[in-house]
C-alpha cells in the first residue's frame, strides 16, 4: 500500500474522532460552565470562546503531529485499538446500569413503601424524593465506580443483562398474579435494562457482523470489493448517522440529551418510579458515540481488506445476510 494513502486514511478517521472528542468536552464547558461556544468568537470575542476554539485546534494538532510518526501501525492495528476502546466503554456502561438499576429500584421501594421513615430523619427522607440529590450523590458515584470496575473486568455483560431482564419480568409476573402487588418502579427497571441492552450492544453487534444486511449483490463480491463497499458505507451511512445523533443530541442546553441530564429529568409518575429517565437520554449519546467509534474501526478494517493487508479477521458465525 502507498504510505501516503495509508497515512491519509488514518488521519481522516482519527481526525473525526478528535473533533468529536473536542466537541463533547466543549459540550460540558457550554452546558455545565456557561461557555459561549467557539463560533461566538466571530461576533463577540471572549477569552472563554478562544479557549474552546483552541480545544478543537489542539485536538487536530495532536492527530496530525503524532499519528504520522506511528507508521509501524497497520490499519488493522488502528481498528483493533478503537474496538478495544469501545469494548471498555460498553463494558463499563453495563456495570453502570447494573449497579444503578439495583440501587435505584431499592431506593424507590423504600421511598414508595415509606420504609425510610422508620430509620431516617424526616429531612433526610425528603432528600430521597429529590432527583437532584439522588442523581448527584448516588448515581454519579455509581457511574464512576462502574467505569473503574470496567478497567478490571473482561466480560461485556450482555448475556447477564439479558438474564436480569428475564428475572425482573418474572418477578413482576409473580408479584402481580400471586401477591397482587405491582409498582411503577418495577416496570421502570425492565425498560432501563432493555434500553441499555439494545443501545450498548449495537456497536459490538456491528463488530461481530450481527446486524441484518439486506443483501442483493454483496455475498457474490470478491473480498477486495467487499472491503471497498464496507469502507464507503461506513462513512456515508454509519459515520454520518452517528454524527447526526451526537450533534443533535448535544446541541445546546435544550437539546434532547443535554436538557434531561441537566435537569435530572424523571417520569411523570414522580417519586413512585425510578429516577432514571435522564439516563435513557444519555443512553442515546452513548449509542451515537460507540457506533461512531465502531464505524471508524470498521472503516479501517474494511480498507485493510481492500488493500489485502495481512491478518484478515474471520467471523465464524455471521448473523447478517
Amino acid at each position: 500500500m502507498d504510505s501516503k494513502i495509508y497515512t491519509y486514511y488514518r488521519l481522516f478517521g482519527w481526525s473525526i474522532l478528535a473533533i468529536i472528542s473536542a466537541f463533547l468536552v466543549d459540550n460540558v464547558l457550554m452546558v455545565g460552565f456557561n461557555f459561549p461556544g467557539p463560533l461566538s468568537i466571530i461576533n463577540n470575542f471572549s477569552f472563554l470562546s478562544l479557549i474552546e476554539l483552541i480545544l478543537y485546534i489542539l485536538a487536530l494538532v495532536l492527530v496530525f503531529c503524532f499519528l504520522p510518526k506511528l507508521n509501524n501501525h497497520s490499519l488493522r492495528n488502528d481498528s483493533q485499538v478503537l474496538h478495544n476502546l469501545n469494548i471498555y466503554i460498553i463494558r463499563s456502561c453495563f456495570w453502570v446500569v447494573f449497579f444503578i438499576g439495583i440501587v435505584d429500584i431499592s431506593i424507590a421501594f423504600l421511598r414508595v413503601e415509606k420504609i425510610f421513615n422508620l430509620f431516617l430523619a424526616k429531612d433526610i427522607t425528603a432528600q430521597f424524593t429529590r432527583p437532584v440529590f439522588v442523581g448527584t450523590y448516588i448515581h454519579i458515584p455509581l457511574i464512576i465506580f462502574g467505569f473503574v470496575i470496567g478497567v478490571f473486568t473482561r466480560t461485556l455483560g450482555f448475556h447477564w443483562l439479558s438474564l436480569l431482564i428475564v428475572l425482573s419480568e418474572l418477578v413482576i409476573v409473580i408479584t402481580r398474579f400471586i401477591f397482587s402487588y405491582e409498582q411503577t418502579f418495577m416496570g421502570d427497571l425492565v425498560r432501563y435494562w432493555y434500553a441499555g441492552l439494545f443501545l450498548f450492544a449495537s456497536a459490538y453487534t456491528l463488530y461481530d457482523e450481527g446486524h441484518v444486511r439486506v443483501d442483493i449483490l454483496y455475498q457474490g463480491l470478491r473480498d477486495k470489493t467487499k472491503g471497498l463497499v464496507n469502507s464507503i458505507g461506513s462513512i456515508t451511512l454509519g459515520v454520518s448517522t452517528s454524527l447526526t445523533i451526537i450533534f443533535i443530541g448535544f446541541n445546546g442546553k435544550q437539546s434532547i440529551i443535554n436538557s434531561p441530564v441537566l435537569n435530572f429529568e424523571i417520569t411523570q409518575q414522580g417519586s413512585v418510579g425510578m429516577f432514571i429517565k435522564y439516563h435513557l437520554a444519555m443512553f442515546l449519546g452513548v449509542f451515537g458515540l460507540t457506533m461512531l467509534i465502531q464505524f471508524i474501526s470498521y472503516f479501517f478494517e474494511s480498507l485493510a481488506d481492500y488493500h489485502g493487508e495481512k491478518g484478515k479477521r474471520i467471523v465464524e458465525d455471521q448473523l447478517g445476510h
